[in-house]
């Protein structure tokens, strides 16, 4: 975003941005099978922030957070892992591993076996990926900070003219930061209380 451009309907616009190029579709993740460096690539493409390694996908297998690949097999990564990556991914920054197998063994049972899945990696991957461009759509529709309580509070700390956009900018990511750590904070807690 242009500095100079900076508004709040900007947030709006960035939002809707973000919902169209966010999830990849189900459909759209490879149909075959992938050896690990190349499923290394295919999300380090796909997830800018994020740094998967070869160790960083073997530790979630080993700590049974995601699939072990199929037996005997060098090319044993599948759809379905990529699916469980791909969820680990928008999962990690918010939930410590633990907290996420607790989240996967609440559809998924025993990571390492489908029969005691109650629903299946597929269904799990598309209800997130609907869900997400809800949450999107909801904060294109969402005004975050509204105008008069922003220019309010500018008002009282009376700042010089050319420091009111970066402070609106400062208020904004904060009310945002606060919104993500309310609601890590919550996520949390329900995950907390339901397996005790």
């Amino acid at each position: 975003m242009d500095k100079a451009k900076f508004a709040l309907e900007n947030i709006s616009l960035l939002s809707k941005e973000i919902s169209e190029n966010s999830i990849i579709p189900y459909e759209e993740l490879p149909q075959y099978d992938l050896f690990l460096s190349q499923v290394i690539d295919y999300l380090n493409d796909r997830f800018d922030a994020d740094n998967y390694t070869n160790n960083i996908v073997q530790n979630y297998i080993k700590s049974e957070v995601i699939s072990k690949p199929e037996d005997g097999k060098k090319r044993g990564y599948t759809k379905l892992h990529l699916a469980q990556l791909v969820l680990l991914s928008y999962m990690r920054p918010i939930l410590t591993s633990e907290e996420i197998k607790k989240v996967f063994r609440l559809a998924f049972n025993e990571i390492n076996d489908r029969s005691d899945d109650i629903i299946s990696w597929e269904n799990a991957y598309k209800i997130f990926s609907d869900i997400q461009k809800e949450s999107f759509d909801g904060f294109a529709k969402k005004e975050f900070c509204d105008k008069a309580t922003l220019q309010k509070i500018i008002n009282t700390l009376e700042l010089k003219e050319s420091d009111e956009e970066r402070i609106s900018v400062f208020l904004v990511v904060m009310t945002l930061v606060s919104q993500a750590s309310a609601i890590k904070k919550l996520v949390q807690k329900i995950v907390d209380d339901y397996e005790n």
